[in-house]
């Protein structure tokens, strides 16, 4: 493995999930003194920029053509240039782009700094009431090839199991989990956190079918199960 340069290039900046409040006084400084912003959707984190009073170049990089990119800008790092990545919302590398740039910079010898900041699944972790010494975060599951072999291998987890969720998807989940994990297991499903119509749910899964069976659903999801006893 290559030894870091002494001087930080590349930059994993996090961004607020909800409350634009929610972003550190160093993230701001950061965004402004880089030379460019690596944005999962430019328009999205234009915004954000906007609302801070920063005006920045920015590049679109983001799941579908990160692996491209990966070559080309490693190489604009080692040259020195300075660059913050960010996702549209919460830290980049969890369950969104980042993780491809991240291992080619270790390689390379890259200074990496990865700033404390939002993380959707530990705020909806906290408030669950569940064990937090011991937890798994797994994400998004498999949307169809593996999925089944997912739950069956977590059906014994005994740590608190953390996933999220998207809107369309999340009442198919949680029946998923019933079968899975058995009607009686206590869940807590969290959406639209650090957002106005933020909203905890605590229950069994069988009660948690229930009300998202008739409950409008809608916003980005955290599902939190209780791990098995």
């Amino acid at each position: 493995m290559a030894e870091p340069v002494e001087e930080t290039v590349l930059y994993l900046v996090p961004t607020p999930i909800g409350n634009l409040e929610d972003i550190t006084l160093r993230a701001i400084r950061i965004l402004k003194e880089v030379d460019v912003v690596l944005a999962e959707d430019t328009r999205t984190s234009g915004k954000l920029l906007h609302h801070l009073g920063i005006e920045k170049r920015m590049h679109s990089h983001h799941l579908h053509n990160e692996h491209k990119a990966v070559a080309h800008l490693v190489e604009r790092l080692k040259k020195g240039e300075k660059m913050a990545m960010v996702s549209d919302a919460g830290t980049p590398g969890i369950s969104d782009p980042g993780f491809l740039l991240v291992r080619e910079c270790v390689k390379e010898g890259i200074k990496i700094e990865c700033l404390p900041g939002p993380t959707a699944f530990v705020p909806a972790l906290v408030k669950s009431g569940f064990s937090t010494d011991r937890f798994t975060f797994e994400g998004f599951l498999p949307v169809k090839k593996g999925r089944q072999t997912r739950l069956q291998s977590l059906a014994q987890e005994e740590r608190t199991m953390i996933f999220y969720e998207s809107p369309h998807r999340v009442l198919k989940t949680l029946e998923q989990f019933k079968e899975y994990f058995g009607a009686e297991r206590m869940a807590s499903v969290s959406r639209e956190i650090s957002k106005l119509f933020e909203e905890t749910l605590n229950g069994t899964l069988e009660e948690l079918v229930q009300t998202f069976t008739t409950k409008p659903i809608k916003g980005e999801f955290v599902i939190v199960v209780q791990g098995s006893k």
